[in-house]
């Protein structure tokens, strides 16, 4: 008995060995691209099949960051050469003094898409403001730092901000808009949702993203027939039916699920996505987490 349960042991260790392995050097390398589509009211047939690209948590800084996936990321979006692009939040890690080393890095990494004259729309997340956990202190210096590194770059910055794009109308005869809604960090108790929505004209057609999904059930019925969040990480650990449960009730302050479509979630009319993110927090490692670049395809009801 004492041989086998030896062999047991031993037989235990190497799979913990594998998994520890597959999930520091193997999974977190590869980009899982989700295609999706984005179904937003009024939308004008100009902007029906209009591709735009999702992706977040890049977290340079922290420990074995996954840059790597951030750079095949990267790639894929400039070989799709999508309308627009959405980034999330959480750009840097544990940022002090080195804020602006790790947001150059940011801007090396996303350099390829602004080289492809592909716009960038983007919010801040709370690793951005130094908060690593939702009662630690803000630091707006740090905030205020990535925010302007990024935007003298030449990624659009949309904190509590909305900024109107368009595409040639069909006939040719002007221009159709689309609204880009951004929410603020949640955290950093700058997530104005109401406030932000209510500068888009009632009915107009509006892509929403936000860093935090909590920052969603903020927004008012009907406001944000699409939107997108990150923050999660899918759990970094993904297992099935548990990761989600974990998140609803111990890690989200208005049940929100852990990745994917949030059915029943948030006020009527509104719909969330939330993509696992490319990088990591507290443990460089990802199972059965991949992490995700999302293609979202616009489409009219």
């Amino acid at each position: 008995m004492h041989g086998r349960a030896g062999m047991n042991w031993w037989l235990l260790l190497k799979l913990l060995a594998g998994i520890a392995v597959y999930s520091t050097a193997v999974e977190p390398r590869f980009v899982d691209r989700n295609d999706e589509y984005a179904v937003v009211p009024n939308l004008p047939p100009s902007w029906d099949g209009e591709r735009f690209a999702v992706f977040a948590d890049l977290q340079v800084g922290m420990w074995w960051a996954n840059t790597d996936a951030a750079r095949r990321a990267v790639s894929e979006v400039v070989s799709l050469h999508p309308t627009f692009v959405l980034l999330a939040g959480d750009f840097v890690y544990n940022a002090d003094r080195s804020v602006d080393s790790q947001v150059q890095e940011n801007v090396r990494i996303l350099q390829p898409i602004l080289d492809a004259a592909i716009p960038i729309y983007a919010v801040l997340g709370n690793h951005d403001y130094s908060l690593m956990n939702e009662h630690s202190q803000e630091e707006n210096t740090v905030a205020a730092h990535v925010r302007r590194g990024l935007a003298d770059a030449g990624i659009h910055m949309l904190d509590n901000d909305v900024q109107p794009i368009t595409v040639r109308r069909i006939d040719g005869l002007g221009a159709d808009t689309l609204s880009i809604v951004g929410i603020g960090e949640k955290w950093a108790g700058n997530d104005r949702a109401e406030e932000t929505l209510a500068r888009v004209a009632a009915g107009a057609p509006r892509v929403v993203f936000m860093h935090d999904p909590d920052s969603f059930a903020k927004i008012p019925a009907n406001e944000a027939p699409f939107a997108v969040a990150a923050h999660t990480h899918g759990m970094q650990i993904g297992i099935p039916w548990v990761s989600d449960y974990l998140w609803r009730h111990y890690f989200s302050d208005t049940g929100s699920g852990v990745e994917g479509w949030q059915d029943h979630f948030g006020q009527p009319g509104n719909h969330l996505y939330i993509t696992r993110g490319i990088g990591f927090s507290i443990i460089p490692a990802r199972l059965h987490a991949f992490p995700e670049l999302t293609v979202f395809t616009l489409k009219a009801p």
